[in-house]
């Protein structure tokens, strides 16, 4: 996570991996898993967040659009505004399944997060 010493807003990678995820009643609802990044623009496109199984068995990532997000410092971790029902009905895919991913699924993801301020990226 961002140390509160940081000077600037910027973040590595490796320091998103793991970070809470919480909603807005402050349950922790998952954590983030891996990033996944438009390869010409560099930007962050979605936060894989895991969600559910155990010991990775049953496990299933929710790409969320990274502008869904807010990082919230006193909880050292991020907040979505989604109610864990919300989340356990949002798409969400094993990792095999992420491997395929593609733009039907991509279109599917914003129906679901835009009434939650998800914008497709350009």
């Amino acid at each position: 996570m961002a140390e509160e010493t940081s000077p600037h807003p910027l973040i590595t990678a490796s320091r998103v991996k793991d970070a809470p995820v919480y909603n807005k009643a402050g349950d922790r609802i998952g954590h983030i898993e891996d990033l996944s990044i438009d390869k010409l623009s560099g930007q962050v496109v979605y936060a894989l967040m895991s969600f559910g199984g155990f010991l990775g068995i049953g496990e299933k990532f929710h790409p969320l659009p990274w502008n869904v997000l807010d990082y919230e410092k006193e909880q050292d971790g991020y907040v979505v505004p989604l109610t864990k029902a919300e989340l356990e009905g949002a798409p969400s895919y094993t990792a095999d399944e992420l491997e395929q991913f593609g733009a039907g699924e991509r279109d599917l993801l914003y129906q679901y997060y835009g009434p939650y301020g998800a914008v497709p990226y350009v």
